[in-house]
């Protein structure tokens, strides 16, 4: 019998018996049963579709045709390790390299994110001679033992964990709820400087940054986007210091911004990480990971004297779905179709906000939005039940959505690129009246006076900061067409 043919309660049965049990599930007193699926579209057992909101792995859309065609044919022929000569690996090396600076050219390909993460701390160590990693406040780098040490979102649920002597942890540069808000013209220097106080703290103590790491736009942190200008900032702190620059792209990679292949370009051209990772949303599901740095990086980590192997990472099958992935991307115009979707998904968010005061701030870029629910948009109490609430009432009417940062009160849409306008009417249409219901419950009302008076406040830097309303210009659309080029070749 196929797993598929299990009654769901024998398939929940098996799952206690046999599977770890810090392996969460969602919706854990009542499981979906995933069997199929394709597009944004999941199924269960029964037949019934979900709309996937979540699913930033699917990037160009479940079970894509044109994905499982090139990795069930590469499959038939061959599937063997780097140490031979394969075409594939060298190809998609270089198609990779060209959406990304030319500094960025030399490849290591692994399985996971957190493969990716663990390996740039490496490639960090050996290269600068230090030991001293500076990670922000709510991050998520991944499970294996180096990233849970500079992972505040996970080394923070241990009650009795202390935290690595040789981790410092940098205010999220969160301009909502953050130490300082989008209201201070001058937050993204007051963010670096916090990371400059930090390396300053650091070498008092004798000892020296080896890298800063952040995902270009916080995800497990409550889809947080960075002030424009601080990376900049911190790159400069950080260099001076002797440390290197880490970009996790992990989760915002490959075109989901819109406006940029790469979420780190939204700092502006004049950014340059020294070292990227990237993961989940490159193979479309299919395990595979990859880190990109500089010819000087790269040399500084062989000349440790160590072999780097990696049994499966870089192998001729998910090099071949690498590539097929790139096709489909620039094939289907998934990036243009981020960028355009994203807008109008975050122009009825807005429109939905000026009906309810359960939401608090909408940001994003692309198809990466979150929504802040609070219960009072002056002192920003977090709504964290009613999100919550919001999931699961939302599962009940077939829609797949998460909530997540560090009160679990941010909604966050990150779907497969393939998410249209339709979808997003029918997910905005089915959020409007939960919230109504949670409002009254809550004895909130909209048009709140004091409510109206913080958001005026809060409007100012918005387009910056990415908050409250994403207005895309020409020059966006028109860097993306670049980037087309770019990977063409």
């Amino acid at each position: 019998m196929s797993l598929d043919g299990l009654e769901k309660k024998k398939t929940i049965d098996l799952r206690k018996k046999h599977i770890g049990p810090s392996c969460k599930i969602f919706f854990s007193h009542d499981p979906i049963k995933i069997v199929k699926a394709k597009g944004q579209y999941m199924y269960d057992e029964k037949g019934q579709r979900y709309l996937d909101c979540i699913n930033n792995v699917a990037h160009v859309g479940h079970c894509h045709p044109d994905v499982v065609k090139a990795g069930a044919e590469q499959m038939g022929l061959l599937n063997t390790n780097t140490r031979f000569l394969h075409d594939n690996l060298v190809l998609y090396a270089q198609r990779l390299q060209a959406t990304l600076p030319d500094k960025l050219s030399v490849c290591y390909f692994v399985n996971s994110g957190s493969e990716a993460n663990d390996l740039a701390l490496r490639l960090a160590w050996q290269y600068t001679g230090n030991k001293d990693i500076i990670t922000l406040e709510n991050a998520y780098h991944g499970h294996v033992s180096s990233l849970i040490d500079i992972s505040p979102y996970k080394f923070h649920q241990l009650s009795d964990a202390e935290q690595s002597h040789f981790v410092h942890v940098a205010p999220s540069p969160d301009v909502y709820r953050g130490k300082y808000s989008a209201d201070r013209p001058d937050a993204a220097t007051a963010y670096a400087d916090e990371v400059k106080d930090i390396i300053e703290k650091v070498h008092k103590k004798g000892h020296k940054i080896a890298a800063f790491i952040a995902e270009s736009l916080q995800s497990c942190g409550g889809q947080v986007i960075p002030p424009v200008g601080y990376f900049q900032q911190v790159a400069e702190h950080v260099r001076k210091a002797g440390g290197v620059f880490i970009a996790d792209e992990v989760q915002v990679g490959f075109g989901r911004v819109g406006s940029q292949f790469w979420a780190f370009q939204l700092q502006g051209d004049d950014f340059v990480p020294d070292i990227v990772t990237m993961g989940k949303p490159i193979g479309n599901g299919h395990p595979m990971s990859c880190v990109v740095t500089t010819r000087e990086v790269a040399e500084a980590f062989m000349s440790s004297g160590m072999e780097y192997f990696n049994t499966f990472g870089g192998n001729p099958v998910s090099c071949a779905i690498g590539l097929a992935v790139l096709d489909v991307i620039e094939k289907e115009d998934l990036q243009g179709n981020a960028l355009r979707v994203g807008q109008y998904l975050t122009n009825v968010l807005e429109k939905q906000k000026e009906k309810h005061p359960l939401i608090g701030d909408i940001r994003g870029r692309g198809l990466f939005v979150g929504v802040e629910l609070v219960k009072d948009r002056v002192k920003l109490t977090p709504a964290t039940a009613e999100a919550q609430e919001v999931i699961y009432k939302l599962k009940e009417q077939h829609v797949l959505l998460s909530a997540d940062g560090p009160h679990r009160n941010v909604l966050k849409f990150k779907p497969p690129l393939c998410f249209t306008t339709e979808d997003a009417d029918l997910v905005v249409e089915k959020i409007d009246p939960i919230l109504k219901e949670l409002e009254e419950a809550l004895g909130l009302k909209a048009n709140n006076s004091a409510n109206t008076e913080n958001e005026k406040r809060r409007k100012l830097s918005t387009d910056e900061n990415g908050h409250s309303g994403l207005h895309y210009s020409n020059e966006g659309v028109q860097e993306q067409t670049k980037q087309r080029k770019r990977m063409k070749t």
